[in-house]
């Protein structure tokens, strides 16, 4: 099976978490945590950092290991590497998401996930 390798930011201000809902693919309209793949000599936070830039042309440091999630889809084996982070610059566009949110970690459980964003909503809510 392939494997794809990504990266995904929770972003946090104060009690809130920032979240967008996919515009394209198989999970459109699902809500997720933005990140994307790894490329080819990066490491995971310089992924984290250049994809939250080129999809919400935001910039994010303070990047703290949260957890890895290791998730089959039908057709893929999926390990998303995720990172809580803060904003401290940029103006938000969305360039590859139809909407963006944020909300408390009780909102969390409300809102209709990507499959494999559900364990990680579980990790944040154990953490937190």
């Amino acid at each position: 099976m392939k494997v794809i390798e990504v990266v995904a930011s929770i972003i946090k201000r104060e009690d809130k978490v920032f979240i967008t809902r996919r515009s394209y693919g198989n999970f459109a309209d699902l809500w997720e945590f933005p990140g994307g793949k790894i490329e080819l000599g990066e490491t995971k936070e310089e992924a984290l950092i250049r994809e939250i830039k080129e999809e919400l042309e935001l910039d994010i440091n303070n990047l703290e290991y949260l957890t890895t999630v290791e998730y089959d889809y039908p057709s893929f084996h999926l390990t998303m590497h995720c990172f809580i982070c803060d904003i401290y610059g940029g103006t938000l566009s969305l360039n590859a998401h139809n909407d963006a949110k944020w909300v408390s970690l009780k909102e969390l459980l409300l809102q209709n996930w990507v499959p494999a964003d559900v364990e990680v909503v579980e990790k944040l809510l154990e953490v937190y």
